[in-house]
């Protein structure tokens, strides 16, 4: 096995010598050097024990023959940033990752990567960076939270936001709220449902870049230290094997990631990030491929929010190998794609079975016959937009009510806590698309608010933001193009009627062409003229939604 770029030649002796600062052995400037990406942080509950897996990479990087070296990479929790002027800067975080970690491993000139993330933005982020670097990569995650215990049943965040809804509605009292604030999060590691992080954390199994148990394996479980020691030993056989995220980053490894999803019941906030991560690959993601996909995919998987399990169980049944060997039994998965572990995924996920077929089940008695996420177009959204329906309410699949309008996710919220939307409403909240929000905030405390009150089979919300993973009820976001750069939603008023006809992909602004033309021409578009920094910086540079909030497209004149 060679040695790494600085070992050789009188020309790096001025490098070598800042490795004799770092106090490198000649024996360890002779390995490859393998860079190891560390997430860890102590405000990010599933960052908060990424040092001791980081301990575990390096150990498994030197027990197989190579030199490890830990840089940082930044997370922020979404949770904590929910609801506030913090939310801002959430997604736009995966580009400031992807861009660091690329600044990093390429002015160091690393032999090998192993990205260890766990949270929202920062999975994609690297994963992002792994695609754009193109050194053999291994990811290996913090691991999901164990699902909170109250009055018997398990929980999640997602029924903490909720119980804030309650309160407000009157039917929990502040010891209730208190209750839930003390047991819905119980470890570290990332929020127990099948929320953003976890959808991503699984899907990186799903594209070939993560081991076995990576996505489901606990953040508390000792198993999950294992499984970085092998990350680390695993690392160091791509790496004599010359096998390259761009290998396993394939067009038939992104339409698995689709597949999986639907399966799985993943978050919306994964239609933003795998055309994102494709884009790296010089692959496009249309989002017209959804529905292809979800056609002909069941939804095998129930977890929260749309139900009562939680990843401690996907994992107890079997995993996501076990979910992707259902799914080939109709002949739903390429298994032929290439892995990290150095075999195709057929090879990885053979003889992994279904452990429960209440949790995972069985292909031939799903959910529903169609997946998970779907992409609805019409007059309101002619860009498309989308909508996690295995979260929706049977009642809600078809609805049509009057528009209450908002401007801000500030102004929703006082008007669903203060009891003025009521039952048939459609909440529309504008300016806060990618560019006008800016940075597409999530609505996980409207939504929850809704819920918890008990509206949420009976009132839908739309919006150019987006939704946490943890959001349930007829939520549909990524409404494009969006307000600020003259979408349809910028002109809807109150009391306009909106249809929404999920099982049709259809959503409608009940006005004339000849109305929408004249409100044109007198709705004034609100931009925000007070940013400053990253912000600024950022809404001027970013896609629309239906192209995955990107920075950096690729011509798709010149892929390559």
């Amino acid at each position: 096995m060679s040695g790494n770029f600085y070992c050789e030649g009188v020309d790096k002796a001025p490098q070598r010598s800042l490795f004799n600062a770092l106090g490198m052995t000649k024996e360890e400037m002779q390995r490859p050097l393998v860079g190891i990406v560390s997430s860890y942080n102590e405000i990010v509950p599933g960052h908060m024990h990424i040092d001791k897996l980081v301990d575990a990479v390096k150990l498994g990087v030197a027990m197989a023959g190579g030199t490890p070296a830990v840089f940082p990479a930044i997370a922020v929790c979404d949770g904590i940033a929910m609801g506030h002027d913090g939310m801002h800067y959430s997604l736009v975080t995966r580009d400031l990752i992807a861009d660091s970690t690329e600044c990093m491993a390429l002015a160091h000139h690393f032999d090998a990567l192993v990205m260890i993330p766990n949270c929202d933005k920062n999975v994609p982020g690297l994963l992002m960076a792994a695609a754009r670097i193109n050194v053999p990569t291994v990811f290996v995650s913090g691991g999901p939270m164990l699902a909170g215990h109250i009055n018997g049943k398990k929980t999640s965040l997602s029924s903490m936001f909720e119980a804030v809804g309650s309160y407000a509605a009157g039917t929990f009292t502040q010891e209730d709220v208190e209750e839930y604030e003390n047991h819905a999060c119980p470890t570290c590691g990332s929020c127990s449902g099948m929320y953003t992080a976890n959808s991503m954390n699984c899907l990186t199994e799903v594209l070939g870049l993560g081991l076995k148990g990576n996505g489901t394996i606990p953040a508390v479980y000792s198993e999950r230290i294992q499984l970085a020691k092998q990350a680390g030993m695993a690392v160091m056989e791509l790496y004599r094997k010359n096998i390259r995220p761009r290998d396993i980053l394939t067009a038939d490894a992104f339409e698995n990631a689709l597949t999986a999803d639907m399966a799985l019941g993943c978050s919306t906030n994964s239609m933003l990030h795998i055309p994102a991560i494709a884009n790296e690959c010089g692959i496009k993601i249309d989002l017209d491929m959804i529905n292809e996909i979800s056609e002909r995919t069941p939804n095998l998987c129930h977890l929260a929010p749309a139900g009562h399990t939680y990843m401690e169980d996907l994992n107890e049944a079997g995993g996501i190998y076990a979910v992707l060997n259902e799914l080939t039994k109709k002949n739903l998965i390429h298994t032929d794609v290439m892995t990290v572990t150095g075999k195709t995924l057929g090879e990885n996920i053979k003889g992994c079975i279904n452990k429960n077929p209440e949790l995972i089940r069985p292909i031939e008695n799903p959910y529903s016959e169609t997946g998970g996420i779907a992409v609805l177009r019409g007059n309101l959204a002619l860009d498309r937009c989308v909508v996690k329906c295995s979260a929706v309410a049977k009642e809600m699949l078809i609805h049509r009510g009057p528009a209450k309008v908002f401007n801000s996710e500030e102004e929703a919220i006082a008007a669903i806590t203060g009891g003025k939307i009521v039952k048939g409403d459609v909440v529309v909240i504008r300016y806060e698309g990618p560019a006008g929000g800016p940075g597409m905030r999530e609505m996980l405390s409207p939504t929850s608010a809704i819920a918890g009150m008990g509206l949420d089979k009976d009132v839908a919300l739309i919006t150019d933001g987006r939704f946490s993973g943890a959001t349930r009820g007829a939520a549909i976001g990524h409404i494009s193009p969006e307000a600020v750069n003259g979408g349809t939603i910028a002109y809807v008023q109150d009391g306009d009627m909106i249809a929404i006809d999920i099982p049709h992909h259809t959503i409608t602004l009940e006005v004339s062409d000849e109305e929408l033309e004249q409100r044109k021409k007198t709705t004034k578009i609100l931009v925000k003229e007070n940013l400053t920094g990253y912000l600024k910086r950022y809404a001027k540079m970013v896609s629309s939604a239906d192209k995955g909030a990107i920075i950096n497209q690729v011509d798709e004149s010149n892929p390559s």
